[in-house]
Formats: structure tokens, C-alpha cells, sequence
């Protein structure tokens, strides 16, 4: 049954009165007089009689007054807005995909801020692996962190930082032993960071422009892994600059600025336009974007 019927029978119910019916649901007692006739076809039940001056409803009608008025307000309860939103009593699990670097210097960050709010919430990580999947279509991924490409169309997105790229290289390093220009930069051994293999990139790129090429000696999956390989060989890598400097030095590490001329990266928080409304997920949004924020500014 269409609901206006349902919220018209309500009223009707309630009033026993086709006028004053009318003037609740905002039209005409004409246009009340026809909604009750529907009703009456479809109950199979006049609902409402004349008795003198007045109408009164039928034993039906009677039956269905408390049921109806009961079901409207529980319609309106599921049709009206959250009233509030308490992350004290949130218990749920969130789930975002980033890279490990990423992860490593977000992990920390974001699980103690949401703890300190939501103790009932639980925050699981995905692997870089699960990027460019279907996973915040199918709702298997919450928050997806990192450089934003190949997303579904509808997918909404948010930038929260520029992040300019540093080489990183073991501390006693001959790079080091002089100002570091292009040329010295391709002459040393380089570490690719690619989890599809991929041995060029932007780098490779800038150094063409000044006639220079580098060799790239290794290529591994992940960021975490290229810097405990440089911190044991004479390889270097490439890290965001001033990006978790306690882990970097105690991995016996030394950034240095690329003498490339190369656009920062540009990280990017992306969800399903399912979850834009929901309070508990804008919440968790909100910490996802102070806990990028604040690391990239420090």
C-alpha cells in the first residue's frame, strides 16, 4: 500500500473527521473524501460511518487505529536522521588499505586516536595489494590510503597532503662524501619500489631530461623492504621526506633531497559513496585525515 494511504489512515483514525483529516495531511477535504474511499476498497471495511453530526469509526477501524499509528511512527523513526552519534559506544571494524609505508607511520597515530574515543572499535589494515581492486565497491575496504588512481567512477575522494620524495642511503654511504647533484645521484645503485615489478618511473624520467640514466640493481614490493636493504648495501632508495625520522635513523639510514626536479606525491583518502552519510564513518574519516595531516606536517 502506498505509505501517504497508510499516513492518511492514521490521521483519519485519529481524527474521525474527514475535515479535520484534511487539514492535518495539508490538502483539501475533497482530496481526504477520495483517500478514504481508496481505503475503504482496500481494507473491504467502510472504517469510518456517519453517526448524526459526526463520523465514528467501525469495529475495524478500531482493530486498526493503535497497529497503524504504531507503524507510522516506527516509519518515521527509520526515515528521520540519526538524532546523535556516540564513538563511546561504537562498536565496530574499519577497514583501510594503504601502503606499508603509509601504514607504518599512520598505524600508531590513528588506533590511539580512536581509542581514546571508541574503545569498542577495532581498525584492520590491508595490504597494498588490495589496490585498484573492488574492495570499496564491495564494501570489503572502508578507507583506502595512498596515491589515488584507478578508482571506480562513483568513488569519492578526498586529498589530505603533499609530500615531497627524499633518497634515503645507509649513513656511512660515499654518496655522502660530496655534494650530491644528478649525476652522482644516477651513478650510484638504485632500489625500485614496485609491487608489479616495474623497474622506470619518474626518476627515470627527470634523468633523461638531463641525459643521464640510473641502474636499477633491485626492485621489491614495498617501501619497508627497500629501506632494510639500503641500510645493508650500497643501494639507495626512495622515502617521503621527513617521514617517520626515528625508524629512518635507527635503521642506521640518511635522507637526502632528490637533485631531480619531481612532483611531491599527493596522498589521497578515497570511500564508497555508500558510507559519505553515515556518522560513525565520517567519524572514523575525520581521524583517518588528523592522523595523515598531523604525521605530514611533522
Amino acid at each position: 500500500m502506498d505509505l501517504n494511504l497508510l499516513r492518511a489512515l492514521d490521521v483519519l483514525l485519529q481524527e474521525s473527521s474527514v475535515t479535520r483529516a484534511a487539514e492535518r495531511l495539508g490538502t483539501s477535504p475533497a482530496a481526504a473524501s477520495r483517500m478514504l474511499g481508496k481505503l475503504r476498497r482496500a481494507v473491504g471495511d467502510p472504517l469510518l460511518v456517519r453517526a448524526g453530526q459526526r463520523m465514528v469509526p467501525t469495529p475495524r477501524a478500531l482493530e486498526l487505529r493503535d497497529e497503524v499509528g504504531a507503524l507510522m511512527r516506527r516509519t518515521d523513526t527509520l526515515l528521520t536522521p540519526s538524532a546523535g552519534f556516540d564513538a563511546a559506544h561504537l562498536h565496530r571494524t574499519f577497514t583501510v588499505q594503504a601502503g606499508d609505508l603509509l601504514l607504518t607511520g599512520l598505524a600508531g597515530p590513528l588506533t590511539d586516536r580512536v581509542g581514546a574515543e571508541a574503545p569498542g572499535v577495532d581498525v584492520v589494515f590491508l595490504p597494498e595489494s588490495a589496490e585498484g581492486g573492488p574492495g570499496l565497491r564491495l564494501g570489503d575496504v572502508d578507507v583506502e590510503l595512498g596515491v589515488l588512481d584507478h578508482l571506480d567512477p562513483e568513488t569519492r575522494t578526498e586529498e589530505l597532503a603533499r609530500v615531497p620524495l627524499a633518497g634515503v642511503a645507509r649513513t656511512g654511504h660515499p654518496l655522502f662524501d660530496a655534494p650530491i647533484d644528478a649525476r652522482r645521484f644516477a651513478e650510484v645503485g638504485h632500489i625500485g619500489i614496485s609491487r608489479r615489478g616495474r623497474r622506470l618511473g619518474p626518476i627515470d624520467i627527470a634523468l633523461a631530461r638531463q641525459g643521464l640514466r640510473r641502474r636499477v640493481a633491485v626492485v621489491v614490493p614495498g617501501h619497508t623492504s627497500a629501506m632494510m636493504l639500503a641500510a645493508t648495501t650500497d643501494l639507495v632508495a626512495l622515502t617521503v621526506a621527513g617521514w617517520l625520522p626515528e625508524a629512518t635513523a635507527a635503521l642506521g639510514l640518511r635522507t637526502f633531497p632528490v637533485p631531480l626536479d619531481l612532483p611531491p606525491l599527493d596522498i589521497g583518502m578515497a570511500w564508497h559513496p555508500r558510507n559519505g552519510a553515515d556518522p560513525a564513518h565520517r567519524w572514523f574519516r575525520s581521524h583517518v585525515r588528523a592522523a595523515v595531516t598531523g604525521r605530514a606536517l611533522t
